[in-house]
């Protein structure tokens, strides 16, 4: 069966005026994962990323010369917006700059978002589940065998959760566990799509390199 490989992008620039781009620490991880990928032996014959500049520059570090094909539901939900309406425009500094206020306020907010709640948002929660959809199907469609997509926590949690029929609830719970870098791999054909490995990270294997390793 064919696979579909679908990585994290790399460490961001949480807590600066732009987290859409690497950090420095991300774009040694992107090069590490591609590292990995070569030594295994698996070589993408498609490549494909939402249309953050986080994911792109990912897949650039990771040393693929191919400019790969963009799909925008691969894109991870918009939590700034979710949170400015939650907080009626504002939002507080210490949910931006706090790392316990920040994941602690993300798990409340998207059950809220789940259930309905935060009219006024950019995205509901059905579309956003409808567009992952989409861009599974975007991804498989093509006859190719391996199929690498560099996409976001929030996008693979719900890719997951979707594959298993879980609950919602159990799409937050593993968005909030996808590393930065991680590889979660997924085995399809035209009648099957079945998970074969969640959050994956064989570049991190080493005493030293685990120390590399963030979720944010």
């Amino acid at each position: 069966m064919a696979e579909l490989l679908v990585v994290r992008h790399a460490q961001a620039s949480f807590g600066t005026d732009n987290y859409d781009r690497l950090s420095d620490l991300g774009h040694q991880q992107s090069e590490m994962a591609g590292a990995a990928l070569r030594e295994m032996g698996w070589v993408p014959d498609r490549l494909v990323t939402g249309s953050l500049t986080r994911q792109k520059e990912t897949v650039a570090s990771m040393g693929y010369d191919a400019i790969p094909e963009e799909h925008p539901g691969f894109n991870e939900y918009d939590f700034d917006d979710l949170l400015r309406v939650k907080f009626g425009g504002t939002i507080p500094d210490l949910v931006r700059g706090d790392r316990k206020t920040h994941f602690r306020t993300l798990r409340d907010t998207l059950r809220e978002w789940q259930a309905g709640g935060l009219e006024g948002a950019s995205e509901t929660w059905i579309n956003f589940k409808t567009r992952l959809q989409d861009a599974q199907t975007f991804a498989v469609e093509a006859d190719k065998q391996r199929v690498l997509v560099v996409s976001s926590g929030g996008a693979i949690g719900q890719l997951v959760a979707n594959c298993l029929n879980a609950p919602p609830e159990q799409m937050i719970a593993l968005n909030l566990q996808v590393k930065n870098t991680a590889m979660t791999k997924f085995i399809f054909s035209s009648r099957a799509f079945f998970l074969h490995e969640f959050n994956t990270t064989p570049h991190f294997a080493t005493p030293d390199a685990a120390k590399l390793l963030t979720y944010s």
